[in-house]
């Protein structure tokens, strides 16, 4: 499908799913990366006068507001700025410390900041009779890059069928800033944290197994692995079949 056609399509489904939910407009997180910022030309094209992205730093790095801010100017995106650091040390200040090994103690920490926007987002989305537009893509479903009830918890995800490469793709007709294509992409869930990094191997290499079913057979392991264990995340809770 031309890029053209496709972003024509999605606009159009949007639209429609949002409707068909009797909601009025829509919401939605604003990182300051690549699908994020797609989300939000795509936003704007269906809503023009009922969209809005929430910029939710937490203990981010200040690069991240930036590219938020600059990715809102492009397109015309209203957006609120809802500073979360407080209310994350709040909320560790009265969890229990279970003493996990440091892994996944950052693990669960990187976890709360997803939710904390999950919930942010639907306040906002609650109060305007919005739906939650998610920012997921195909490459990251397919190896559960991403956390259970954060960025997950939405109500839509119009670039779920895509991968990293066509929404590249798709970003550069939308007109998304250079700058935002082309910096690494990462989740921004500690300093210096990155996806690719923190995967194991690139979108070039999972994005071409995704489409094609050949892989180096080491890679083949590790992402059928990643997709077997993240399955559940994918899933609505199972119930038993008695």
């Amino acid at each position: 499908m031309e890029t053209e056609q496709l972003a024509k399509k999605l606009t159009a489904w949007t639209k429609e799913k949002v409707a068909a939910a009797g909601a009025k407009g829509c919401v939605f997180g604003l990182s300051g990366g690549i699908d994020s910022s797609v989300i939000g030309a795509l936003s704007i094209r269906a809503f023009p006068k009922n969209c809005l992205g929430i910029v939710m730093p937490c203990h981010s790095i200040n690069e991240d507001q930036y590219y938020a801010e600059l990715a809102a100017k492009a397109f015309d995106i209203p957006t609120r700025l809802v500073v979360l650091d407080d209310i994350m040390d709040d909320f560790l200040n009265i969890l229990p410390d279970l003493k996990a090994e440091a892994s996944l103690q950052k693990l669960a920490k990187a976890n709360l900041k997803a939710r904390l926007r999950m919930v942010t987002l639907y306040y906002c989305a609650n109060q305007l009779n919005y739906l939650v537009i998610g920012s997921g893509n195909r490459s990251e479903l397919t190896v559960g890059y991403f956390t259970k009830h954060g960025d997950s918890g939405v109500d839509i995800l119009p670039i779920g069928n895509l991968v990293k490469k066509e929404v590249r793709e798709l970003a550069v007709y939308l007109g998304v800033p250079p700058e935002i294509i082309n910096k690494p992409p990462s989740a921004g869930l500690w300093a210096g944290q990155t996806d690719e990094v923190e995967m194991g191997f690139t979108y070039e290499a999972l994005d071409n197994y995704i489409l094609t079913g050949k892989a180096p057979a080491a890679l083949k392991k590790r992402i059928d692995g990643m997709n077997a264990r993240s399955a559940h995340k994918r899933a609505t809770p199972p119930v038993p079949e008695f």
